[in-house]
C-alpha cells in the first residue's frame, strides 16, 4: 500500500513542514523523529509513505502537521480528528489532500470531549456512502454547528457533483460534527471546481452555498487509487454556540442524605437542578486526596498528597453498607447530627468514615478483590495506585507524611514496595484498603458523571498547578519537583505579600525529557471523569513564583524562569553596584521607627547586630523569615505580641533585589514601595525604576512566551477535553496571545480587569473563547463584595448598572439579578456562576450571613475550607419560582 499525504500550505522561505503521528512511520508521536515533507509547488508540500499489504496497520493512523521556523518555535496544526484507516482503502495507492487547521481556529473546540459526547451529540448516520460503483474520490468536511434537520450538499462543474444544479445537490452523510461522500469521478476532466451547501432534509429544498471562491480539485486518481480530500470546515454563518453553568465545590454540596459534607453521588441531584434551570455545566474544584496531616489543615483542596487518587471525604457509605445499604443506627445517627452543621466539620466527617470503612473492610476485601472490575481498576492505574497505597501505609505507620522523617522507605523504590507488601501482611493489607476506597470513589464519580451526560450536562474538574510537597508523587518521583523551592503567587490586592502555597516547583526540564509523561497520565486520569477542565494558574506554565525555602511570605519571591539582572547591567546605568545596600535588609533607626515605633531598640538589641554607619543587620539566627518563625514557635515565645514577629518578617524583606546563584540578581516585585527604596538618592531611584521597568515588562516577554509554548500545545494535544485557563495576577502579554493561538478559554471577572486604566470589565467586551464569572471561590461572592469598598461600589452602580443617585447600602436581589442577567448576555462562550450568586437573586432563598457565602480567603495561610449550602439540593430542586426565574434568564440569553 503506497500513501501520499499532500498538504495545502503556502510557506515561507526557510520554513519547513513536518508529519507527526502515532506510527512508527510517522515519528511514533514524537515531535523530533517525525516525517519532513517534500516542497512540491506554492501550494503543496507532501510526503510518501510505504506500508506492506499484509498486515496493514490494525488501528487507524491518527496524524498531524508541524511548521518549523528558522528561528526554531514549533508550531503544531489541531489534528485531534485527523484519522486514516489504511484497512477500508482499496487499491494500491490513496492520496491524502489535507488542509493546515490552525490550532487557533474557533470551530476546533467543538469537537472537543463535551461537544462530541453530549452538547453537540449527534448519531452516525447508518448506511454506506460508497456508490454502487465503486469511488475515486472521498470528500470530508466539517460543520460543527449545523443543526438538525439541515446537511451538507455538495456542488460543482462535473456531471457527478450535479452540475451546479441546486435541485439535485450530492448529499453528504453525517457524523458526529463531520460530514462525508464518496464519489466516483474517473469519467470527469479536471480540474474541477465545486463548493459545499446546506440541504434542508425537512423541506427538502436547497438552502444556500458557503461563502468564499469555490474550492478546486486538480487530482484525479490513477488506475486502482484513491484520492482522500479533507476540506476543513464549511464556510458557514452562524450564531455562536453559548452555554451557562454552576460553580460550587464537591464538600459544599449538602443533600438530605449526605453525611455532614458533599459526595460525589449528591452531584446527580445538582444535575436535576441544572437541567430543570437550563444550565448546561457542573464545575467543582479539585477533588484528589489531600490528606497529609489528619487535620482539619487538609480540607484545603489544592494541596493533593497525590494528583491521581480522589479524596475518601467524597465517598458514599450507604452504596458499602451492605444488605438494605442501612447504616449502623450509631452511624446513621452520627451522619444526621453532621449533617445539620451549618459548615463541614472536616475532622468528624474523616474519623467517621474511615472509621466505618475499616470497620467492614476485613469482610469485603476477598470480594472486591477477585471482583474484574476491581482487578481491571488497578491493572489500569498501577502506575500511580501502588505507589500512592504504600505511601499511605507508611504515612500512617510513621506518623508524618514527610517521608525525609520515616525510619525505613525514605527514598521510593518500587521493587522494595513489592517486597515489603508480599512478606508484611499488615502492609498488605493496608494497601488493599487504600485501593478499595480508590476502587469506589472512582466508581462513584464514573456514576455521577455519566447521570450528568444522560441530562445533556458536562462535568468541568479543575487542575491544580502544585502537589503537596510531603505527598506520593513526590516520592515517587522526585526528580520531577524542584523541593528546595515553594510555589506561591506574586503581591496582588488580594494579598499584599503575595501567597506562598508551599508546594515544591515543577522541573520542567526534567519533565520534557520523556515529553511531559507525569502531565499526560495526570490529563489520562481526568479523561475518566471530566469533560472539560480548569487549568489553575495557567500563567505557571510559563513562569511561576518561586520563593525561597528560608521565607515564609510570597513577597520574597522571583520568577522562574526569568532573565536575571546582572551587576554589568548597573554599571551601564551609573548606578555604583552595592551588594550590600541592594541586596542585603537595609536597616537603620527611622527603618526601625517606622516598623516598630516605641519598641525599635528593644527590638535592635534583641534581633539585630549594629554596623557601621548607623544600620543595622539581623542577627545569624534570626537571618531569613523561617528563622524568625522558628523562634515565634517555640512555647516561650508563642503568646508574643504577632506584631513583632510581621515586624520582623518586613524588616527581612526590605530589600531591592533578590540574589540567586551565579551572581544573579531579581528585583523584588514592589521594589519602589519599600523604604528601602525611599532612601536612595533620586538619580538612583530613577535609573532603578527603568531598569525594574525594563525586567518586568519588557525582557521576560519573548522568553516566557517560548516558555508557554514548549508545554501547553504537548498538553492539548494528548487530552480532547476543553481546556479554560485561569489567567489572572500579573499577566504577561504573552499569555492571552498563546491562550489565543492555542484556542484555550480564558477567565474574564467583571470586577477584576486585565486592562490597568479601568475599573472593571464588562462581560459585553469578552471574547468568545472565554469563560465570564462574577466571582471565583478565592473571592468574595457578589453580596460580599457589594459590601467591601463603598467607593468602588458606588462606581459601579452607577457605570455597569447605568444607575443614577446613590447605591443601597446592601446587595438587593435586583442588583444581583441585574449583574447575574449581564454575564448570562455576555458573548463569551460559557457564563459560569457560583450557586450563592444565583442564590443572591431571591431574597426567600439565600443566606441571610453574606460572610457564610465566602469559600476561600487567599491571603489567609491554612485556610480552613469547610462552607456548604445552608438548603439541601431536594429543596432547591422544589423551589419552583426560583428555578423558573433562572429558567427565563437562560433562555432569554440565548444560552
Amino acid at each position: 500500500m503506497k500513501l501520499t499525504i499532500r498538504l495545502r500550505y503556502y510557506t515561507r522561505l526557510g520554513q519547513s513542514l513536518f508529519l507527526c503521528g502515532d506510527h512508527e512511520r510517522l515519528g511514533g508521536g514524537r515531535q523530533e523523529n517525525a516525517l519532513p515533507l517534500r516542497y512540491v509547488n506554492e501550494e503543496f508540500w507532501e510526503a510518501a509513505l510505504e506500508f506492506p499489504d499484509s498486515p496493514l496497520p490494525d488501528t487507524p493512523l491518527s496524524y498531524y502537521f508541524i511548521l518549523r521556523n528558522p528561528d526554531g518555535p514549533v508550531v503544531e496544526d489541531f489534528g485531534a480528528d485527523r484519522k486514516l484507516d489504511l484497512a477500508r482503502l482499496t487499491g494500491g495507492h490513496a492520496v491524502v489532500i489535507d488542509s493546515w487547521n490552525d490550532l487557533a481556529t474557533v470551530e476546533n473546540v467543538f469537537f472537543t470531549e463535551p461537544f462530541k459526547t453530549v452538547l453537540l451529540r449527534t448519531e452516525e448516520e447508518a448506511g454506506d456512502a460508497t456508490p454502487p460503483g465503486g469511488a475515486t474520490h472521498w470528500f470530508n468536511v466539517k460543520a460543527p454547528l449545523l443543526p438538525k434537520g439541515q446537511t451538507l450538499c455538495l456542488l460543482g462543474s462535473a456531471g457527478t457533483m450535479g452540475a451546479w444544479n441546486q435541485a439535485a445537490p450530492v448529499l453528504l452523510r453525517r457524523s458526529p460534527g463531520c460530514f462525508s461522500v464518496r464519489l466516483d469521478l474517473a469519467r470527469e476532466l479536471f480540474p474541477l471546481a465545486y463548493k459545499y451547501g446546506v440541504y434542508d432534509t425537512e423541506r427538502k429544498a436547497f438552502v444556500r452555498y458557503e461563502a468564499g471562491d469555490n474550492r478546486v480539485l486538480a487530482e484525479p486518481a490513477s488506475q486502482g487509487s484513491q484520492v482522500i480530500v479533507n476540506d476543513g470546515f464549511a464556510r458557514l454563518p452562524g450564531k455562536p454556540w453559548r452555554g451557562a453553568g454552576v460553580a460550587i465545590p464537591v464538600f459544599s454540596l449538602r443533600s438530605e442524605k449526605s453525611f455532614g459534607v458533599g459526595e460525589f453521588l449528591d452531584l446527580p441531584l445538582l444535575a436535576d437542578w441544572a437541567r430543570r434551570t437550563g444550565l448546561k455545566l457542573i464545575q467543582i474544584l479539585p477533588v484528589n486526596d489531600t490528606c497529609a496531616n489528619h487535620t482539619a489543615a487538609d480540607s484545603y483542596p489544592y494541596a493533593a498528597i497525590s494528583a491521581f487518587a480522589l479524596h475518601p471525604l467524597y465517598l458514599n457509605l450507604d452504596r458499602l453498607a451492605g444488605p438494605g445499604n442501612r447504616l449502623p443506627e450509631a452511624l446513621a445517627r452520627l451522619r444526621d447530627r453532621l449533617n445539620k452543621l451549618e459548615t463541614v466539620d472536616y475532622v468528624a466527617v474523616m474519623e467517621a468514615k474511615l472509621a466505618f470503612l475499616r470497620n467492614i473492610f476485613p469482610a469485603r476485601q476477598m470480594e472486591t478483590l477477585a471482583c474484574a472490575e476491581y482487578q481491571d481498576f488497578c491493572a489500569q492505574n498501577q502506575h500511580w495506585l501502588a505507589p500512592y497505597a504504600a505511601f499511605c501505609f507508611l504515612r500512617d505507620k510513621f506518623g508524618t507524611s514527610d517521608s525525609g522523617q520515616w525510619r525505613e522507605h525514605r527514598v521510593y523504590d518500587a521493587t522494595e514496595i513489592n517486597t515489603l507488601a508480599a512478606r508484611d501482611s499488615t502492609a498488605r493489607d493496608e494497601m488493599d484498603f487504600h485501593c478499595f476506597i480508590q476502587f469506589h470513589l472512582h466508581s462513584q464519580l464514573r456514576e455521577a458523571a455519566e447521570y450528568l451526560h444522560s441530562q445533556a450536562l458536562i462535568l468541568k474538574g479543575d487542575i491544580a498547578i502544585g502537589v503537596h510537597r510531603h505527598g506520593a508523587d513526590v516520592w515517587q518521583q522526585p526528580e520531577l519537583f524542584n523541593t528546595d523551592m515553594q510555589a506561591g503567587a506574586p503581591p496582588d490586592p488580594f494579598a499584599a505579600k503575595g501567597q506562598n502555597w508551599g508546594f515544591p516547583t515543577y522541573n520542567w526540564q526534567r519533565m520534557k525529557q520523556d515529553g511531559f509523561a507525569w502531565w499526560k497520565q495526570r490529563l489520562a486520569q481526568m479523561g475518566c471523569y471530566f469533560d472539560a477542565f480548569r487549568i489553575d494558574h495557567i500563567l505557571g506554565f510559563f513562569r511561576i513564583w518561586s520563593i525561597p525555602q528560608s521565607a515564609v511570605e510570597g513577597i520574597l519571591g522571583y520568577f522562574v524562569p526569568a532573565i536575571p539582572v546582572r551587576p554589568g547591567e548597573f554599571a551601564a546605568r551609573d548606578i555604583a553596584f552595592d551588594h550590600e545596600r541592594f541586596a542585603r535588609p537595609f536597616i537603620d533607626d527611622p527603618v526601625l521607627r517606622e516598623f516598630f515605633g516605641d519598641n525599635a531598640q528593644s527590638v535592635a538589641r534583641q534581633f539585630l547586630n549594629p554596623l557601621a554607619g548607623g544600620t543595622y543587620s539581623p542577627k545569624p539566627e534570626f537571618a531569613t523569615q523561617r528563622d524568625v518563625e522558628k523562634h515565634f514557635a517555640l512555647p516561650e515565645n508563642s503568646g508574643r505580641d504577632a506584631g513583632l514577629k510581621e515586624g520582623l518578617f518586613d524588616l527581612i524583606s526590605n530589600v531591592l533585589m533578590i540574589e540567586t546563584p551565579g551572581a544573579e540578581f531579581h528585583f523584588r516585585l514592589g521594589m519602589e514601595q519599600t523604604s528601602s527604596f525611599r532612601q536612595l538618592d533620586e538619580n538612583i531611584q530613577a535609573q532603578m525604576k527603568e531598569l525594574y521597568a525594563d525586567y518586568f515588562f519588557r525582557r521576560q516577554d519573548d522568553f516566557w512566551r517560548r516558555q508557554g509554548l514548549q508545554k501547553l500545545p504537548a498538553l492539548k494535544r494528548v487530552t480532547n477535553m476543553l481546556i479554560c485557563g485561569e489567567d489572572l495576577g500579573m499577566v504577561p502579554v504573552c499569555v492571552p496571545e498563546v491562550m489565543k493561538e492555542l484556542a484555550l478559554l480564558s477567565l474574564e471577572i467583571q470586577r477584576m480587569p486585565k486592562s490597568s486604566n479601568t475599573d472593571f470589565s464588562p462581560p459585553a467586551d469578552a471574547p468568545y473563547l472565554s469563560v465570564v464569572t462574577p466571582a471565583t471561590h478565592d473571592m468574595s461572592t457578589i453580596r460580599g463584595w457589594w459590601l467591601e469598598d463603598k467607593a468602588i461600589t458606588q462606581k459601579f452602580f452607577n457605570q455597569q448598572l447605568l444607575q443614577a443617585g446613590p447605591a443601597p447600602t446592601q446587595c438587593e436581589p435586583w442588583i444581583n439579578r441585574d449583574i447575574v442577567r449581564q454575564h448570562l448576555d455576555s458573548p463569551a462562550m460559557w457564563s459560569i456562576f457560583q450557586l450563592q450568586d444565583l442564590l443572591g437573586m431571591d431574597a426567600a432563598l439565600r443566606r441571610v450571613d453574606v460572610d457564610a457565602e465566602r469559600i476561600n480567603v487567599p491571603a489567609v495561610s491554612n485556610y480552613y475550607w469547610r462552607y456548604r449550602m445552608h438548603l439541601p439540593l431536594e429543596a432547591l430542586v422544589r423551589a419552583e419560582n426560583f428555578n423558573r426565574q433562572v429558567e427565563d434568564m437562560v433562555r432569554r440569553s440565548g444560552r
